[in-house]
């Protein structure tokens, strides 16, 4: 299977600079896998779609203002870093930097008001660096102090409301990019989903840089995944397993929580809870054993997002739906539009 046939045109006028002003005001595509159908709404109407009977699964990742702006210690040349993810200690981070090729090990960077607070270690095969913070004060002032959360490359401006790009329902610091299908979610539309009777689960992963990345190999199988930190509490192994056992839906909010919930699944115990990490990496021809219905924002070409969806909703029915997306002008990427595939 080529990379080349997940690979669509997009208007650049159809990628979402900005959230619609009120979240569940976005428009929402339906795709039925079995009539290979579509249907529109606005998201709010996705009560419409939903069974009482339904376990709706929710990330509850939280982005962290990961994007620092400093200064080369010494010359004053300005430096742009991404935290990535922790290494061995705490105090050690896997970033990205921009410029990054002048950043040999042994450079130090100053951030806001604060002197010698990083160091750079180690350079990365891919190109990465990894930086240690002088303490855990060091590390928390300076993001505290000069954090930014890191919108993706796409979006050109700051936001006017930085909270736009967290859901209403985050709680663990830790990504670097937001689970954007739950960026569509209000309080109040939780309230009417919780009246209906369906239950709600939680999960966390923290989402990596590789989200915004497209697959750069020529075909599919060759491609890597970077691995994800997540976490499936017990009550949530619990109440998947049990709504499995009784042929009810779970509903995945978001391609993080697809890959959550079938790197947590054992053929022999179900959903496992707890804590570890994944890389898992999921493309047609992928046997789902949990996920029955999936909502999700409309992904770049190429990337692997898109390679899940189309697995999940059945790669012609998928691409066909983005045709018709383009066609119709609805809003792509992090603050653009949704679909619900049931």
């Amino acid at each position: 299977m080529e990379v080349s046939e997940f690979d669509f045109e997009l208007p650049q006028k159809l990628i979402a600079q900005k959230p619609v002003s009120h979240r569940d005001q976005s428009r929402l595509l339906i795709l039925d896998r079995e009539k290979e159908n579509l249907g529109e709404t606005v998201f709010s109407e996705i009560t419409r779609f939903l069974d009482s009977s339904d376990v709706l699964v929710l990330n509850e990742t939280k982005v962290r203002p990961a994007r620092l702006h400093g200064k080369k210690h010494g010359t004053g040349g300005k430096v742009e870093i991404l935290l990535l993810r922790p290494e061995a200690s705490e105090l050690e981070w896997e970033i990205l930097a921009k410029p990054g090729r002048r950043l040999q090990p042994g450079t130090v960077l100053d951030f806001g008001s604060r002197e010698k607070a990083a160091e750079i270690m180690a350079k990365k095969p891919d190109g990465g660096r990894v930086i240690k913070f002088s303490s855990r004060e060091d590390l928390d002032g300076v993001i505290k102090e000069v954090g930014e959360l890191p919108l993706p490359p796409y979006i050109k401006k700051p936001l006017e409301k930085p909270e736009n790009y967290q859901t209403v329902y985050a709680k663990k610091e830790g990504s670097v990019a937001a689970p954007t299908a739950g960026l569509h979610f209000t309080p109040e539309l939780l309230d009417r989903i919780k009246q209906m009777g369906i239950e709600m689960a939680r999960v966390v992963l923290h989402i990596g840089y590789d989200t915004f990345r497209p697959v750069e190999v020529e075909r599919v199988t060759d491609h890597e995944m970077h691995s994800e930190y997540f976490e499936v509490p017990p009550e949530t192994a619990k109440l998947v397993n049990e709504a499995k056992a009784d042929g009810r839906r779970i509903v995945a909010v978001g391609t993080t929580v697809v890959r959550t919930l079938e790197a947590a699944y054992s053929h022999k115990e179900g959903i496992r809870p707890g804590s570890r990490e994944t890389d898992l990496f999921i493309y047609p021809g992928f046997k789902f054993n949990v996920v029955n219905a999936l909502i999700t924002n409309f992904h770049l070409p190429r990337s692997s997002l898109l390679m899940l969806t189309c697995a999940f909703g059945g790669k012609e029915n998928v691409l066909h739906a983005y045709r018709y997306a383009v066609k119709r002008e609805f809003r792509f990427f992090s603050f653009g539009d949704a679909m619900f595939i049931r």
